[in-house]
């Protein structure tokens, strides 16, 4: 009698079990799934109006989260099965996301990348016409360097100093009309259209004030157009700057202007690098405000203050409009050269950042 018991304990002990752990799939059924998928939506890009990489990969992905839940939901249970939907979804979302980015830089790299050479970056475009082979980006290059570089000098300081006074000054400020208004016309200029900005410009400088079309007045433009990252990545990072070090150094009798100047900047320069590089590549590939500002020019211009000049933005624009194979092999080239700079710029910060001591954030 014992014997019987304690086998009809055990069989119940391992149903229990069983019903417990349940059925799971099989260590092949989640690539069984996505092979399926991938054929299906070949055999529907085929007999369908489906098209396309993109569209037959999307259609691919929602094929697999669909038959892997319902596989799951009919062996699994519905536990594993809302498990492995939310766990697919994250996943597909991210291959959604990344796989256009993934594509427009390999499109632009197997496009541009043929139409580097010694004379692609040496030369310029004058006396090129946009049927001949030839010609090169060299004043483009050097208008964007520059107008960049001037943008840069402009914008920089004064969203580093507005983040400062709204993080460090405006709190003990007895009216906070200034922090307010500086935090509203922030929020307003970070979705302005660049276009509007190049036409501010315009109007208020060169029509009003007789400024010259120049890559100066271009880097007015992108200065605007620069400081909301700055100020609002800068006012984070400041945020982030424990207030112990603040309080420290002040207890030691140094003053406050002090205190921000060797405390609490080096203690965020890394993350205001990093925001300054992320304002930087916001504005290195606008074309609008600088069609209205400096407009085209196919020589080489080294003055921004004097005459339209270059850049890669309005040589990629230029190229590509004029329609011929030629010139569109350029526009590609300009197009990856322009990633390449944005690249190196911002591999350059974070060197210098280093360099500096800069914490990470």
């Amino acid at each position: 009698m014992a014997t019987v018991g304690s086998g009809k304990f055990e069989r119940s002990t391992s149903l229990l079990q069983d019903a417990l752990a349940g059925r799971r799939l099989p260590r092949w059924g989640v690539g069984a799934v996505g092979l399926t998928s991938l054929l299906a939506a070949y055999l529907l890009n085929v007999l369908t109006v489906v098209d396309g990489v993109a569209g037959t990969f999307l259609v691919a992905v929602l094929l697999f989260v669909i038959g892997q839940t319902g596989w799951s939901f009919t062996v699994e249970g519905r536990r594993h099965a809302v498990d492995r939907l939310a766990t697919t979804t994250v996943y597909a979302a991210f291959l959604i996301a990344v796989t256009p980015l993934v594509a427009v830089l390999g499109t632009v790299l197997v496009k541009g990348f043929p139409v580097f050479s010694a004379q692609f970056f040496t030369t310029s475009m004058r006396n090129v016409s946009p049927r001949s082979e030839g010609g090169g980006l060299y004043h483009a290059l050097i208008g964007t360097l520059e107008q960049v570089g001037l943008a840069a000098l402009i914008g920089v300081p004064i969203g580093v100093l507005a983040a400062v006074y709204l993080v460090e000054y405006a709190p003990e400020a007895k009216s906070r009309r200034l922090s307010s208004a500086i935090s509203f016309f922030v929020d307003v200029m970070t979705g302005v259209p660049s276009v509007v900005i190049g036409l501010f410009i315009y109007t208020a400088f060169i029509l009003t004030l007789g400024l010259p079309r120049s890559g100066f007045a271009a880097s007015l433009a992108l200065a605007i157009l620069m400081l909301p990252v700055i100020v609002r990545t800068t006012e984070e990072m400041l945020r982030l700057v424990p207030r112990d070090l603040r309080e420290s150094s002040l207890a030691l009798g140094i003053p406050r202007w002090k205190t921000i100047l060797k405390v609490v900047l080096p203690t965020a320069l890394g993350g205001i690098i990093t925001g300054a590089m992320l304002s930087i590549a916001r504005v290195a590939g606008e074309t609008a405000p600088l069609l209205l500002t400096t407009f085209l020019s196919q020589s080489i211009n080294s003055n921004p203050f004097k005459g339209p000049q270059a850049a890669l933005p309005t040589f990629i624009w230029d190229q590509f409009t004029s329609g011929t194979d030629a010139s569109r092999a350029r526009a590609w080239g300009g197009a990856l050269t322009l990633i390449v700079l944005i690249m190196i710029l911002y591999a350059g910060a974070k060197v210098i950042a280093r360099l500096t001591g800069a914490k990470k954030s």
